[in-house]
């Protein structure tokens, strides 16, 4: 029975392209829920059971309705976690909305007057969700505060980050996701978000001393850091393990083990302890290294309504923002932009890329329609998937838009409709830009992948957690075609699952015939 539904679908299949029909056949397609041997293979080699996986393959063509059939469709309405993959919806939606030159404004306020080079008040940054002030954005930005004469402040720097407004799980802990408080990944977004509220330890070996020395991207006031470690002969392995760091005291970062001098330099990325003492003892530290001296203290607090604008830090455009994201699947960037769609008001698109009016001395502050930002911005995209792709809140759910998250869903045939249209959309060129080039850049250049035929060939998204893989994208085939690819696994055993996904994106570059 199988096999003559196999072949009536191949006749039918035939038939509209012989009579015209609008329903056109791609190269090499498969009946419904059939996957290619290889891909068989795989998912056998992997223990992984074929109703694990969900796929949507079709061909791209010009703008307008799709007009073929799909290439290969494997339980493409069925919702699953999704994992990273979500990072399309938010950063689509935004390019869409926003467009891609739109810049986040970070508002520099002062009270008081400035006397010879002395502030009679406070300094006041005003975060708008910024996701790139890194600490080389933010010494540049205290410099422009010292070459606009404030060589002292009387007052205080307030930390301004309320435009955010959020409250229940969207408020949560770090280690709420998976208990890993001290991964970058897990960072939460601020609206005034520094560093990404993290830090990054370098170890450097000095044989001669018999030590390696250690650094870091930025100092934070109040907080000692182990200068050095013992090194020790062997393998390098589980190098961070070998450390035995104590991460969880905020006014020491502890390495109590030994470091492998085998591994040679190292970096690691570390979030943080208490977050919520970050930016001030960044500002502190930072405002001491430019020169600058501050007679009272760093501190979160609201902008006064009084305050007048100095200048304003601008962001570099959305589109290089979007690249960031989507290249090294960064969570902490891609919730700021998800919450940055929340401020948006009803009716107000495109969001203008500044609210502070120096020349006048007016200062606004985005309001968030909803009372909660996240709730917002949940309701934003999902507007605008329901209408350019036309997926159903039954195929599609978005929680934080980074795909951190086990409540995010999505359909296969959502997610390839999806791009479907933002193929069709004047900012295809940035958003396939921005995906991982396979074996060549971002998450995709990882080592174990085997690419095969589709090397250099594919833009693709990666997404992985405990129990989801996927990888999604446009795939150039052999024949010069090229396609909405979308494969996600779920299953507890998903982290086997590379070989599978692979297999699928060489079936789809193999369209030639062969």
């Amino acid at each position: 029975m199988i096999r003559s539904l196999n072949l009536l679908w191949r006749g039918l299949v035939g038939m509209s392209a012989l009579v015209g029909g609008t329903a056109m056949a791609a190269p090499n397609a498969l009946p419904p829920d059939e996957l290619p041997a290889a891909v068989q293979t795989a998912l056998k080699r992997a223990q992984l059971p074929a109703d694990a996986l969900v796929a949507y393959i079709i061909e791209l063509g010009p703008p307008g309705p799709p007009r073929g059939l799909p290439r290969l469709t494997h339980r493409a309405q069925q919702p699953v976690n999704p994992a990273s993959l979500m990072k399309l919806y938010t950063t689509g939606a935004a390019l869409e909305l926003l467009g891609p030159a739109w810049t986040w404004p970070t508002p520099v306020l002062t009270t008081g007057q400035v006397v010879d080079g002395v502030l009679q008040g406070d300094l006041i940054l005003q975060g708008r969700g910024d996701p790139t002030l890194v600490i080389e954005r933010l010494w540049l930005l205290l410099r422009e505060v010292r070459q606009r004469g404030i060589h002292e402040i009387r007052g205080d720097i307030v930390l301004d980050g309320s435009v955010f407004m959020l409250n229940g799980a969207d408020a949560g802990d770090p280690a709420d996701f998976d208990g890993e408080r001290f991964r970058p990944y897990n960072v939460r977004p601020d609206a005034l978000l520094l560093n990404h509220k993290s830090v990054t330890l370098r170890f450097v070996p000095e044989p001669s001393r018999g030590v390696a020395r250690v650094s870091t991207d930025v100092n934070l006031a109040g907080v000692q850091i182990d200068s050095a470690v013992p090194m020790v002969s062997g393998p390098c392995g589980d190098w961070r393990g070998s450390l035995k760091p104590a991460f969880d005291d905020p006014g020491r970062i502890r390495l109590t083990g030994l470091y492998p001098v085998s591994c040679g330099e190292k970096t690691w990325p570390v979030a943080y302890a208490e977050p919520g003492s970050y930016n001030v003892r960044l500002i502190a530290e930072v405002w001491h290294e430019v020169g600058g001296q501050l007679a009272g203290s760093v501190r979160n607090g609201p902008a006064p309504v009084a305050a007048q604008p100095l200048f304003e830090a601008t962001s570099p455009p959305l589109a290089a923002v979007v690249r960031d994201i989507n290249k090294f699947s960064n969570n902490v960037m891609a919730q700021q932009l998800f919450l940055s769609l929340g401020l948006v008001p009803a009716g107000t698109l495109p969001l203008p890329a500044s609210t502070t009016t120096v020349a006048t001395g007016e200062v606004s502050t985005p309001q968030t329609p909803a009372g909660n930002t996240a709730d917002a911005a949940r309701e934003l995209v999902r507007a605008q998937v329901r209408s350019r792709a036309g997926c159903t809140d039954g195929e599609f759910s978005i929680d934080n838009g980074s795909g951190l998250s086990r409540q995010s869903r999505s359909s296969a045939r959502c997610l390839g409709a999806w791009l479907q249209a933002l193929w069709a959309s004047p900012v295809m060129p940035e958003l396939m830009s921005s995906l991982p080039l396979t074996g060549i850049d971002g998450t995709a250049r990882r080592p174990g992948r085997n690419w095969g035929a589709a090397l250099g060939r594919a833009h693709l998204k990666t997404g992985s957690l405990r129990d989801a893989m996927g990888l999604a994208g446009y795939v150039l085939g052999q024949s010069g075609r090229r396609y909405a690819f979308v494969a996600i696994v779920n299953h507890p055993s998903a982290g086997a699952a590379r070989p599978v996904l692979d297999a699928l994106v060489q079936w789809a570059a193999e369209d030639n015939g062969r």
